[in-house]
């Protein structure tokens, strides 16, 4: 799937806010929230994330073609793997 189509894609699941998104090899982003409904429609490479407010938290590995959702105000934290990530972010 291309950039624009999977921005089209993100797009029709309802978010207004699209775009495309990459981050170099090993990237983190420590616990953090948002404050409405995220979704990351992977296009290459691969992420892990984890829900570190859940009763038993688990990190959980994504890679191409996997959509990741995350809902509003929910504290999440991600690695990024080694060959980086590229994704489509709807907000």
């Amino acid at each position: 799937m291309s950039r624009k189509e999977a921005e089209k894609e993100v797009r029709s699941w309802g978010f207004k806010f699209v775009f495309t998104w990459t981050d170099g090899p090993d990237a983190y982003y420590p616990p953090h929230t948002h404050n409405g409904l995220t979704t990351h429609l992977i296009l290459d490479g691969e992420l892990t994330i984890t829900f570190p407010d859940d009763k038993e938290p688990k990190k959980e590995t994504f890679g191409k073609g996997a959509r990741v959702d995350v809902d509003a105000h929910q504290k999440h934290e991600v690695w990024v793997g080694s060959e980086g990530c590229a994704y489509v972010i709807g907000e």
